[in-house]
């Protein structure tokens, strides 16, 4: 949250038991500076952008956020300040919390994939030429109905509750075939569940897939405990990953992006494909 975003990435894929590692490095851009909020009618765009760092620094699960549109934005003047009032539209980013990709750097959700809207409602207080979000409140919601979605597009993949049965047995197997990645050190254990759906394939049957964050634990490869009753490390030691999974009766495919300890200074991030 607030980090430097990450542009470098590893990949690694395996082609009949054979592990191809391929290195790509890009820029690795820090967002830039928040420019100074003040009590002017016209600093609306600066105190928005603080009051989405601060909503997102204080958003520990699901996905980050990013400002859609300022609805409305007043100043009350007051003795030695101000106060700024305004009423923001946001869209959920592909991004999950443990990402140290800045928010504004993300990627906004399709409509298809059942895109999440924000109304927030957020009070600031400039005093002494500091503004400060001393308040604020935000409802969530689908952009578009589950009906509005199957007439939009009538294939695309049902969202499921996060306590399905089916979705988070799928979830199960890819952690577990990510424990079986070679190049781990300790095993990885289930963060939360982002997202689930499913959908219907001929050749296949019903198809699960799902978008789940998973922690580091303190147990080493190979060791004699399940990794389910393993503890995750504290933040400042563990690496996280995001992995995307889509299963079926007779197949299971994981992609991961491992990312390091949040007070790591490593401008790269390691992306998985199994």
């Amino acid at each position: 949250m607030g980090k430097p975003a990450v542009a470098c990435s590893v990949s690694l894929c395996t082609m009949k038991g054979l592990l191809v590692l391929v290195l790509v490095v890009l820029p690795c851009i820090a967002a830039q500076a928040l420019e100074p909020v003040t009590c002017s009618n016209d600093s609306s765009g600066a105190a928005a952008r603080l009051a989405m760092h601060h909503i997102n620094e204080r958003h520990h699960h699901g996905y980050k956020f990013k400002l859609n549109n300022i609805r409305s934005s007043r100043v009350e003047q007051g003795e030695g300040g101000c106060n700024v009032v305004l009423q923001l539209d946001l869209l959920e980013t592909m991004c999950h919390v443990v990402n140290p990709k800045h928010f504004e750097d993300c990627e906004v959700r399709d409509k298809a994939e059942t895109e999440v809207e924000a109304d927030c409602n957020v009070e600031l207080t400039i005093k002494d030429s500091k503004a400060n979000v001393t308040k604020y409140d935000c409802n969530t919601k689908q952009a578009m109905t589950a009906e509005e979605l199957v007439k939009t597009c009538p294939d695309c993949p049902s969202l499921l509750p996060l306590n399905n049965t089916e979705g988070l047995k799928s979830v199960r197997s890819a952690i577990a075939l990510f424990n079986k990645n070679a190049t781990n050190q300790r095993y990885y254990v289930l963060l939360e569940v982002g997202r689930m759906s499913s959908g219907y394939i001929m050749m296949s049957g019903m198809n699960y897939f799902a978008e789940f964050a998973i922690v580091e634990t303190h147990c080493p490869i190979g060791s004699r405990i399940l990794p389910e009753a393993c503890k995750p490390l504290c933040p400042d030691r563990a690496h996280h990953a995001v992995c995307h999974s889509s299963s079926s009766s007779t197949s299971l495919s994981l992609k991961c992006e491992l990312y390091p300890p949040v007070i790591s200074s490593s401008p790269y991030a390691f992306v998985f494909l199994f």
